[in-house]
């Protein structure tokens, strides 16, 4: 192979390459490699280039034992970094070998690990809450409170929450594996979603009623129909007034309305947006864009009293992802919240 054709088979991988040659400088940089270390660095020491110590390690390793050597090499841009997993491969015939380093974006799968053990740490301590207080009242009847009939009672009273609690967030969690499973396959069925929500109101009247909570669906005329999977957008609709319900507080009101959006900013077409409010305490600021991330509570121990399980708006979120909608929500600290979900019309 003639150095000529050294440039043109670099520039062909869509991965950042450095060839250093076996005077230790560099020799080529692909075009990522010079957005990534910048222009004109041929012909520079690579120790004055690269500056990582794992890196300059691997590329040392790999001229003296002429075999591949694996680093990390971690790139920080304002407030983003970025993961790479650098190889350093010998090259050639030529004694010392020069070294072919190359460097693989691992950010996604870094992220996506993240991700899945925060996921297992985070159920991990939902379920052990409710089962340490099970196993603890579980020993307690069968010593000091055995033959305690008042303490049994209220002991199975409160082993009944705890279960009811874990079953909650296993329907969860089953839940919203079935929409992610789902999120890329687009309903194609007409839905009126007046009717949807008025079916969800009358389900949830009674848990109204227990907190004196006013619920109100003002009038919708002419409202055009959505492309949805029924009952999904009931579960989306169950979770916001549900939430409106309970945490907007007892003696408040709960208002349910429907705006046409001839073309919502987001979406880049005409949608119909639901909005349910409430006038309760409101949420601070300070948590409105985490409100969707899975098992995050702007208020903890009130939503573990009320019986949440820190899921619902994120398997709204996927939901209203499916259907191609967004989820929009406001709140003002005193005066109440509003919960939006936007949802492209049938053209």
């Amino acid at each position: 192979m003639t150095d000529a054709l050294v440039p043109e088979l670099l520039t062909g991988v869509p991965l950042p390459l450095v060839l250093i040659d076996h005077n230790e400088r560099l020799r080529h940089l692909n075009p990522p490699a010079r957005r990534m270390f910048g222009d004109n660095m041929e012909g520079r020491h690579f120790l004055a280039v690269m500056r990582h110590p794992d890196t300059i390690d691997a590329v040392i390793q790999a001229f003296r034992h002429g075999k591949t050597v694996q680093s990390r090499y971690s790139r920080k841009d304002h407030s983003t970094e970025t993961i790479f997993r650098v190889t350093c491969t010998p090259v050639g015939a030529q004694q010392p070998h020069p070294v072919l380093v190359s460097f693989e974006d691992m950010t996604p799968l870094e992220t996506a690990g993240q991700m899945r053990r925060d996921f297992v740490a985070n159920v991990s301590h939902e379920l052990r809450t409710p089962l340490t207080a099970i196993l603890g009242f579980i020993e307690t009847l069968r010593g000091p409170a055995r033959d305690d009939a008042a303490a049994r009672d209220r002991f199975l009273e409160i082993m009944e929450r705890e279960a009811s609690r874990m079953n909650r967030l296993v329907d969860d969690l089953l839940s919203l594996s079935r929409v992610e499973t789902e999120e890329r396959i687009r309903p194609t069925e007409l839905q009126v979603l007046p009717d949807l929500v008025q079916s969800v109101c009358h389900g949830l009247r009674p848990l109204a009623d227990d907190g004196n909570v006013r619920l109100v669906i003002l009038p919708s005329e002419d409202t055009p129909m959505v492309r949805g999977d029924a009952d999904q957008l009931r579960q989306v609709f169950t979770n916001l007034i549900e939430n409106a319900i309970k945490y907007g507080g007892r003696n408040g009101t709960v208002e349910i309305t429907y705006k046409v959006i001839d073309r919502d900013p987001n979406l880049g077409t005409r949608a119909l947006a639901v909005v349910v409010s409430d006038n309760g305490p409101g949420i601070e600021a300070i948590h409105l864009h985490r409100l969707t991330e899975r098992f995050y509570r702007a208020d903890s121990h009130r939503s573990q009293a009320l019986g949440g399980t820190g899921l619902g708006l994120a398997i709204v979120k996927h939901i209203l992802n499916r259907h191609r909608g967004r989820l929009k929500v406001e709140s003002t600290v005193g005066l109440g919240s509003r919960f939006t979900a936007i949802l492209p019309v049938q053209k």
